[in-house]
Order: C-alpha cells, then sequence, then structure tokens
C-alpha cells in the first residue's frame, strides 16, 4: 500500500487538489483558479507517464486559464468574486462555441493520430475540445458550462479507468456528480440575482 502511495504521489496530489479547486468552483470563489493551476502542473506530469497528450496539453492551457480567470475574476469589486454575475449562454455564443469545440477537436484528432502512439486518440481529442471550451465559459462564469462538464467527467472517467489513474478516476467520479450540483446551485444563484435586479 505505501508502495502504491509512493509511486502514484503526485496524481494523489493532483487529485486532491482537484477536490478543492471544485469546492471553490461551486462556492464561486476566485481562489479557484491558483488551485487549478497547481493542479494542473501536478496532471502535466501525470498525463505524460500515461501518454494522454491531449488531456497533457489541456494542462498547459489550464495554467494559462487559470492566470485569465484570476485576473478577470478579480476585476470585481468583492474579495470572493461573486460580484461577477453568473450569465446564460445566449443562443449565437451557443453556435460559435460548438464550431469552435468542433474545429478544436479535428485538430487535436490529426496531431494524435499522425503524430503520436495515443492509445485512444478520438475520445481523448473529444474530452480536450470540449474541456478547453467550458474552461472558457467557467472564467465567464456562464451558467451552462456545468452540463459541459457533466459529458467531459463522465467520458473522463471511463478513460482513466481504462488506463488504470484511479485516483483520478475516482475524482472524476465526483466531478460528474458534483458538476450537477455545481449547476442547481449557480442556477439558484442566477434565480436570486434576477428576482433582486427586477425589484
Amino acid at each position: 500500500m505505501l508502495d502504491w502511495i509512493s509511486s502514484n504521489s503526485v496524481e494523489i496530489i493532483g487529485t486532491l487538489s482537484g477536490f478543492i479547486f471544485l469546492y471553490l468552483e461551486i462556492k464561486q470563489n476566485k481562489w479557484l483558479w491558483p488551485v487549478g493551476l497547481f493542479s494542473a502542473v501536478m496532471y502535466i506530469y501525470v498525463f505524460f507517464v500515461a501518454k494522454f497528450y491531449a488531456d497533457m496539453g489541456l494542462q498547459f492551457y489550464y495554467v494559462f486559464i487559470s492566470v485569465y480567470g484570476w485576473f478577470h475574476w478579480s476585476r470585481s469589486k468583492g474579495q470572493n468574486a461573486k460580484e461577477l454575475p453568473i450569465v446564460n449562454l445566449g443562443r449565437t455564443l451557443f453556435f460559435k462555441l460548438l464550431l469552435a469545440s468542433l474545429f478544436i477537436y479535428i485538430a487535436i484528432s490529426f496531431v494524435l493520430v499522425n503524430y503520436t502512439d495515443s492509445p485512444i486518440p478520438y475520445l481523448d481529442s473529444f474530452t480536450t475540445a470540449l474541456s478547453i471550451v467550458a474552461t472558457w465559459m467557467l472564467a465567464q462564469k456562464i451558467l451552462e458550462q456545468w452540463l459541459v462538464w457533466v459529458i467531459v467527467d463522465a467520458v473522463s472517467m471511463g478513460l482513466y479507468l481504462y488506463k488504470e489513474l484511479y485516483p483520478t478516476a475516482i475524482l472524476f467520479a465526483f466531478y460528474t456528480v458534483l458538476a450537477f450540483y455545481g449547476y442547481t446551485q449557480w442556477k439558484k444563484d442566477l434565480a436570486k440575482s434576477k428576482a433582486i435586479e427586477s425589484k
């Protein structure tokens, strides 16, 4: 047991920081961004070893989007970034993000199929493309980002089980359930803010 913990210590630390990240995300606390950056650094190593190259590349994106998210959420006047309002995804932006997801998916799939030894290039590309879009939506505090995460987390859980990344699979099982919870909590907060504005 101790040998397993020792050999998987980076993944375990990344998993624990992932739980903290999700808690802070649900609470709309801007400190989720530095925690997310730390978790991303841990998973760059984990995914490199597992040959999940698209997911590894995604972690580099998370590092940069974490910096962007921190500054964007910090532009609010409050200390916990709740001053930055939750918004709904409009129809026009939905189609733009759908096209962006498709383009990113095709580009990543092409690279993984032709230039890497990834065992599951298409599913890896699928979760990576949606994760890129969903994280941008999170930085904008778009409610529907949670629904995208439900899909990403459920598919990712299966991939990590396949690659025997068990702590990460457990993390994403919780992510899938908590994405539903996060959606309901943000939806309630959005309804409250709309009620206040209508008074």
